[in-house]
């Protein structure tokens, strides 16, 4: 087997694995170049965590950083009349499906011989490093937007992380994080392609969850696409592997008020199109520009999948429902149920289909969100 390595899908030009780099010198973002997958039989049935399926990364990691994160229910439920499979990613050490990327990214760091790291997020993705980074022993620092929750900046310092508050929106944090990571190793969740190797372990545990069956669509709350590429990767894999001949469709929900990756699809093109952007409930999902929107594209088509937006009435309600039915997730979360619906009705996703929605964030993390409606 040719052993793996990082590649520039733009310049196909390729560097090990071992290179301290989270990008590609002509500054594009990295991928590692397409694995054999694994089989059932491969499974390390005694790990209760992704690091069950650490035959399906590039490279052996000696010494995970784990919290034991992954292994997340597949609850079987409805939602508004419809059958569906909720996988509940925020049952995790952090509250977030981030939580997957953030154990093999810095678990590779580490062995790498890296010792502090940077971050810049709107919440969940700096939670997950500052945690992950707490359990390594590293050094972490956070760049956030200003106008984060406290909940989510006080969970991030509860770890020991040191914040820096970025004013402007949440790309103004992006920019501020890359002017510092020529001092301390930038392992962003957007960016570093190990983050993308933990986040497969999703579409690897769907998989299994399903008894070893391939559902037939997946919906996914879409922003920077670590979960949309996760699983475009893993069932790939399985593909390459020889466990299925299919992939599963792939849809994104995104909130109305920021959806580019919409956009670009409806409009049938490979990259960015011009697109008005208005402040969301769904925060999480507020990344006007995602770097890997190029790949995401793919991942939408080559599945036959699609995306859907939801206007904000529609998240809030979306999150109080889902309540109800005793799932308690972050409005970020929610929209891709109320995409469900849209889906269905507009006649692309059958209720006899078998369909798994993905809730990615903890409810406790939108803790102002529902103190503000129950206060009304």
């Amino acid at each position: 087997m040719q052993k793996a390595s990082f590649i520039d899908p733009v310049t196909n030009k390729k560097y090990p694995l071992e290179a301290n780099i989270w990008r590609s010198p002509e500054g594009n973002p990295l991928m590692v170049t397409p694995l054999p997958g694994i089989r059932r039989s491969q499974i390390d049935t005694s790990a209760r965590s992704i690091w069950r399926y650490q035959a399906a990364l590039p490279a052996k990691i000696e010494c995970p950083v784990s919290l034991g994160e992954g292994c997340t229910p597949l609850h079987r439920a409805q939602f508004e009349g419809i059958p569906c499979s909720f996988k509940l990613e925020w049952i995790s050490p952090t509250g977030s499906f981030k939580d997957r990327g953030a154990s093999v990214m810095l678990s590779w760091l580490k062995q790498q011989g890296i010792t502090s790291v940077l971050e810049d997020s709107s919440g969940n993705g700096g939670a997950a490093i500052a945690g992950y980074g707490a359990a390594a022993g590293m050094d972490v620092k956070v760049f956030v937007p200003s106008s984060t929750s406290p909940a989510k900046v006080a969970q991030v310092q509860a770890y020991g992380a040191d914040i820096v508050r970025v004013p402007g929106p949440r790309e103004a944090t992006e920019a501020a994080a890359m002017e510092m990571a020529d001092r301390i190793f930038y392992a962003s969740h957007n960016w570093h392609p190990f983050f993308l190797q933990g986040t497969k372990t999703l579409g690897y545990e769907i998989w299994e969850d399903m008894g070893f069956k391939i559902p037939d669509n997946i919906i996914i709350p879409a922003s920077a696409g670590s979960n949309l590429l996760g699983c475009y990767l893993a069932f790939n894999e399985l593909i390459a592997s020889g466990e299925t001949d299919r992939l599963p469709r792939l849809f994104a929900s995104q909130p109305t008020n920021c959806a580019p990756l919409h956009a670009s699809f409806q409009a049938r093109v490979e990259d960015h199109v011009e697109n008005s952007f208005y402040p969301t409930i769904a925060e999480g999902t507020a990344i006007k520009r995602p770097i890997r929107l190029k790949q995401m594209l793919v991942a939408l088509r080559e599945s036959n999948g699609g995306t859907v937006t939801i206007d904000e009435e529609d998240i809030i309600e979306a999150s109080l429902k889902l309540a109800k039915q005793g799932l308690f997730v972050e409005p970020t979360s929610a929209h891709a149920a109320a995409g469900l619906t849209k889906l269905n009705q507009q006649g692309i996703i059958s209720a006899t289909e078998e369909t798994v929605v993905i809730l990615s964030g903890a409810g406790l993390k939108a803790t102002p969100f529902y103190v503000e409606h129950f206060s009304n």
